[in-house]
């Protein structure tokens, strides 16, 4: 088969030829047919890591179809169509992992990044985190949904989104149109914050009734006059300082939740928070049970990112179009 390897920090992709790899006990051998290029995959060949393990195999956005099972795997079947996620595995017997938050388990590796994801034609994961893909949905399309899309998900649901809500989201890349589309389908009123203008008509599509420029305006004004302020704020950008700086947008007993960040600390103003009851949280991908459900709502609302197939020898330039800021759309690899 071929595979795409992370070979060291600022190595470029090495594409080459691996043997078909046979599935243990607890295991499936799943037949890859797209995985998503993240911006986490970037962060893997920058270095952002200190756990990773080279040589790897990236990617953790992946749908594929069942081509063999180990010994111990119920509930699948050679030829179901399933995706696998960032959670490649966990412990399975501590607190987080007995009560379905497998996502907190202190002993969990991550897909792409410790263990071989899913840059390749054929890729091994564990049965307990193959999650299977609703009748319907496009698998290329759906490829985001296990990163992006849960990401986007499970941290408004964390935050306690709800069709009253009014949600202000940062950024409208891979993230953050998801969660506005979700948003959106939740009932609740949704506000999009960008850099510029030109991302407003594309953020009224997905659904916002308010687009603030941040270049241009004050955000967390602008939020504060949406009738009292947000309810959550999801920061989806790679910016740890755009979320401190629309803090005072929130609306009393408000929540921000960071699902995009960067290395640099955040600070934040404590009176408002204290005054006005604010909270702060961050919210990695999710568990497989948090994946099922993701995956559930996105195909019972008709939900999948746009996405722009390209072939795995092409995953090299997407990464360095993405690190340039210039990324484009959602990028897929697809395999035939």
């Amino acid at each position: 088969m071929r595979a795409a390897l992370a070979t060291g920090v600022d190595a470029p992709l090495s594409v080459e030829e691996r043997e078909i790899p046979e599935p243990g006990p607890g295991e499936v051998l799943v037949k890859i047919t797209a995985c998503g290029v993240c911006f986490t995959d970037l962060n893997l060949v920058r270095g952002h890591y200190p756990f990773a393990r080279f040589p790897v195999v990236p990617g953790h956005e992946i749908t594929g179809t069942v081509a063999a099972l180990g010994g111990g795997v119920p509930g699948l079947s050679v030829g179901d169509a399933v995706g696998a996620q960032f959670l490649y595995d966990s412990c399975g017997h501590c607190d987080y992992c007995v009560s379905g938050e497998e996502i907190l388990c202190p002993a969990k590796r991550v897909t792409g990044i410790v263990a071989d994801g899913g840059y390749a034609e054929y890729g091994l994961f564990k049965g307990g985190y193959v999650t299977p893909l609703p009748a319907g949905l496009d698998p290329v399309a759906a490829a985001p949904l296990m990163c992006a899309g849960l990401t986007a998900f499970n941290g408004l649901r964390r935050a306690g989104a709800t069709p009253a809500s009014r949600i202000a989201v940062i950024g409208s890349g891979g993230v953050g149109a998801l969660a506005i589309r979700y948003a959106v389908a939740m009932g609740a009123r949704v506000a999009v914050i960008g850099r510029s203008a030109r991302g407003e008509a594309s953020a009224k599509e997905l659904g916002a009734e308010l687009f603030v420029a941040s270049a241009e305006t004050d955000a967390a004004a602008a939020l504060k006059a949406w009738d009292g302020g947000a309810d959550v704020i999801l920061n989806s950008a790679p910016s740890t300082e755009a979320a401190a700086a629309v803090l005072t947008g929130l609306a009393p007993d408000g929540t921000l939740v960071l699902c995009g960040y960067d290395n640099t600390p955040l600070t934040l103003s404590t009176p408002p928070m204290v005054f006005n009851r604010l909270r702060v949280m961050a919210s990695p991908s999710g568990s497989p049970h948090d994946l099922r459900d993701t995956l559930a709502f996105s195909a019972q609302h008709h939900i999948l990112p746009k996405v722009e197939p390209i072939t795995l020898d092409q995953a090299q330039a997407a990464l360095e179009a993405m690190g340039g800021g210039s990324g484009g759309g959602r990028r897929v690899i697809t395999f035939a």
